[in-house]
């Protein structure tokens, strides 16, 4: 900068009005023309369970559901989706009650450490709406473009056949963990 005058190398990109149903909830917001769709769910809607991982598109922890399919949300341009239904990790539960997929990864150890889990959870949702009887291979192509450091696989790959067996109807949904529990050490722990 010299003196008063002063020439931007960059232009900037220019705010518009991005709007969308997220989570079944309409959304009107100001964002640049150029941002990403991870930045405007997180930042401009709240929904802070879309990760950012690796903003590369090879991680898959920033998968949300874009008009029923599974897309990442790091390598969409947000005005591109401008008018879509978008459902993200928020939006898979009811209220306070997990959906099944959500409690089936609870149950069956399908997250660890959990920073990968809202992808694994948006991918396999997407899956049992499109084929609640997915074989082993179908569940693996599925969740191939979502990583984990932590489980192996195994137990995200059993917590998405259980969850398909209640899709099914096969297994009764499991009983809401919401509701108060008695202390199972009432007065400490045993030494």
């Amino acid at each position: 900068m010299v003196g008063e005058d002063f020439v931007s190398m960059i232009p900037a990109a220019q705010s518009e009005i991005w709007y969308g149903e997220v989570n079944g909830q309409t959304k009107e917001v100001i964002a640049k023309s150029n941002s990403i769709l991870l930045d405007v769910l997180r930042d401009k809607t709240g929904c802070l369970g879309v990760k950012r991982g690796c903003d590369m598109g090879t991680c898959g922890c920033c998968t949300v559901m874009i008009d029923g399919e599974p897309r990442l949300s790091c390598l969409t341009m947000a005005h591109d989706v401008s008018g879509s239904k978008i459902t993200t990790v928020e939006g898979l539960s009811d209220g306070s009650h997990l959906a099944p997929i959500q409690q089936c990864f609870a149950d069956h150890g399908g997250s660890q450490c959990g920073f990968c889990t809202p992808g694994f959870l948006i991918a396999s949702q997407a899956l049992l709406e499109k084929n609640p009887n997915p074989t082993e291979q179908q569940i693996a192509c599925a969740i191939e473009g979502n990583l984990c450091r932590c489980t192996g696989y195994q137990q995200i790959v059993q917590s998405i056949q259980a969850a398909a067996a209640i899709h099914r109807g096969d297994a009764e949904a499991v009983a809401s963990n919401n509701a108060a529990h008695a202390d199972p050490h009432p007065s400490g722990p045993e030494i």
